[in-house]
């Protein structure tokens, strides 16, 4: 799917640029498989702000997506690709042969028509399921469990994808989007092929309603606040904050840790993500 360039007939036309629809089933989302969001604006069961930043934006329907892929042995054909307000990625639409209908999320190179399977002995090819066992190294994976038969939850955004570099008794080595090399069970399931929409990272909104109608209201830096608002606010005139950038709790914003220190998992990493500036 390119990326539309707009004629600057307007100033926020100049700067525009967004991924088009090329490739998607103009189609109504199938309404089975819709359900409705309760917005919060940020704010928790007492109504106080927990995610700053967030409100408005364009009412939106959930669509179901089959993250587990556990329809073994039953043959699906893609009916639709469909655009889903909800991420970044395409959602493919199957057909399976018993008449169910589930989305997926749909990867680069999917077509419509196509046939697809899930289960521990069908091809490694693009759009399957199958445990990361039987898949071969170094082929591209994505969608990928953390724990059997919980359902995927690694390499779900557009673009990304892993790649399975070694396999060592009931663990494989997955090299992750983020350079970093962890263990997983290798009865895992993984679907084989890499996340679609891949320009979705070079599209610019060129205008801040745009940015508005995805639910984000402006960014307010912390100088620019009072002090009783943020730690780096007040002073008089502009200041540069007078301290190392932080939250308004007064954690660090720049290099600061903020994984839980003796996590379960941290021996299951076997080289930590590339860090700037390191």
């Amino acid at each position: 799917m390119p990326i539309k360039q707009f004629k600057p007939t307007t100033p926020s036309l100049r700067f525009t640029a967004l991924v088009t629809s090329e490739g998607l089933s103009k189609v109504k989302p199938e309404k089975g498989l819709l359900r409705s969001i309760k917005k919060t604006g940020g704010r928790n069961n007492k109504g106080r702000i927990t995610s700053r930043f967030r409100g408005g934006g364009h009412k939106r329907r959930y669509r179901l997506i089959d993250f587990k892929r556990n329809k073994d042995g039953i043959p699906a054909k893609v009916a639709t690709i469909e655009y889903d307000p909800n991420r970044s990625a395409r959602i493919a639409l199957l057909h399976y042969t018993d008449g169910e209908k589930r989305y997926i999320i749909a990867p680069k190179g999917m077509e419509v028509g196509q046939m697809i399977h899930s289960g521990d002995d069908v091809e490694p090819k693009l759009g399957n399921s199958m445990p990361i066992a039987k898949i071969p190294q170094g082929v591209a994976i994505y969608n990928i469990e953390m724990q059997p038969g919980k359902g995927g939850q690694v390499c779900r955004s557009a673009g990304s994808f892993a790649t399975i570099q070694a396999k060592e008794g009931k663990h494989a080595l997955i090299t992750m989007p983020s350079g970093e090399v962890r263990k997983v069970l290798a009865a895992c399931r993984a679907t084989i092929g890499q996340t679609g929409n891949l320009d979705h990272s070079a599209q610019s909104l060129g205008k801040a309603g745009r940015k508005r109608w995805l639910g984000r209201r402006p960014h307010v830096r912390g100088t620019a606040q009072n002090p009783v608002s943020h730690p780096m606010g007040g002073g008089e005139g502009r200041t540069a904050g007078g301290r190392h950038p932080c939250s308004p709790q007064g954690r660090p914003s720049k290099g600061g840790n903020t994984r839980r220190r003796g996590k379960s998992s941290d021996k299951l990493i076997v080289r930590g993500r590339k860090r700037s500036g390191k």
